[in-house]
């Protein structure tokens, strides 16, 4: 285990920089500061949403593990050329969403976000891991970034829309469907 933070607070930021795992130095505005520091706001998003009262222990069991694995994914953002996530844990989202999507009726509709309290901060954190995905691209498009830290962001945003499903159905039975000819 690497070191303990001792002193929270070490003024080395407050000129515009941070440091990378390898201990260079990056304008706190890089592409790769950007990437990890949105992974680590899914991360929380998803932490909300367990937050949650009642939240089915599968879904529970299954988020803790993404949030595991998401700190690890920051680490590998912030560290150039280091390498954490890897084929299995896309395969294993996949087979997680597999799984949640088998009980769910089939979708014929959009809907929109909600369906109670869990279930829109899952759509909430399903938003961020699409930006997480976006700024995890823009990274790749000027540093080399292992292709399974994207993947692995568009498979959690696809299992965190169908978790989403499942909790507002837990939450109240339903989904709100989106009235594309409302008004009319």
């Amino acid at each position: 285990m690497g070191n303990r933070l001792s002193k929270i607070y070490t003024r080395t930021g407050d000129d515009g920089t941070t440091g990378l795992g390898d201990g260079s130095r990056v304008p706190k505005d890089s592409r790769r500061v950007e990437a990890y520091g949105t992974i680590d706001e899914l991360n929380s998003t998803i932490g909300v949403l367990l937050a949650v009262p009642g939240i089915p222990p599968a879904v529970s069991r299954c988020l803790t593990e993404v949030q595991h694995e998401l700190f690890d994914m920051g680490g590998e953002l912030c560290i150039p050329g280091h390498t954490a996530i890897r084929p299995a844990q896309i395969t294993r989202l996949e087979e997680e969403l597999d799984a949640f999507n088998e009980e769910l009726p089939a979708l014929k509709e959009f809907i929109l976000p909600g369906g109670g309290p869990a279930a829109a901060a899952c759509h909430l954190a399903r938003t961020v891991a699409r930006r997480a995905e976006r700024r995890v691209w823009t990274l790749a498009k000027a540093e080399p970034v292992s292709p399974d830290v994207p993947k692995y962001l568009n498979r959690l945003s696809d299992l965190l829309f169908v978790i989403a499903r499942v909790l507002a159905r837990h939450e109240r039975g339903t989904e709100v469907l989106w009235r594309h000819e409302r008004g009319k």
